[in-house]
């Protein structure tokens, strides 16, 4: 993972743990120690996740061979391999985010660090802006109607585009990544859908 990645990360993380009017009082340390533990959280449910399916299909599968029904049996063999590749893709994600805290002891971490902050920064102190921006393409949706982690990724993209001019292509790649981490399937396709607006829209300076 690169730096820029890891702040990127780490900013949401952050984010979710301030309130909008909590910004001159950062204290980082803390937060940092609250974004690690909400980081640890969340894998541990989708890991506990992960095996409540597992273990689903592995029970269909029994069953289904014990009452000797082919099409029951096809059928239970398609869930256990849609669960695989779950478990496959949540192993991923949580190999690429285990590697964060270590990231964070070494030598790098100011830069990590102050990169982060100045993406949080940015994000709250031009939240009005952001989302103003952001409910121009959602087309008869509303930001605020997102969950807030939803929110926070496509907040963080746009000051990607616009505050670091980070090409559009890898402001994209960015927050899908984010996407498949955080957030649900409809999180990630509403979240596909505005980036996708945010590419056509004069929105983007690059």
């Amino acid at each position: 993972m690169q730096f820029k990645s890891i702040s990127r990360e780490l900013a949401l993380l952050l984010l979710g743990q301030i309130k909008k009017n909590d910004i001159n009082k950062i204290n980082i340390e803390i937060l940092l120690g609250k974004a690690i533990e909400s980081l640890t959280q969340h894998w541990r449910e989708q890991l506990d996740f992960c095996a409540s399916k597992l273990e689903k299909a592995n029970q269909d599968l029994l069953d289904s061979e014990l009452q000797d029904d082919a099409g029951l049996l096809n059928k239970s063999r398609d869930y256990l391999k849609t669960c695989l590749i779950d478990s496959e893709n949540i192993l991923n994600s949580l190999s690429d985010s285990i590697e964060l805290p270590r990231l964070l002891a070494l030598g790098d971490q100011k830069e990590i660090r102050e990169l982060a902050l100045k993406r949080v920064h940015l994000v709250i102190e031009k939240q009005d802006e952001i989302d103003s921006n952001l409910d121009c393409v959602m087309e008869g949706w509303r930001l605020k109607r997102l969950p807030r982690i939803d929110r926070d990724i496509l907040r963080l993209a746009l000051v990607d585009l616009i505050d670091f001019n980070t090409p559009t292509a890898v402001t994209c790649n960015e927050a899908v990544n984010l996407a498949n981490r955080y957030s649900d399937e409809q999180g990630r396709r509403m979240i596909n859908g505005v980036l996708r607006k945010l590419q056509d829209s004069a929105l983007k300076l690059n």
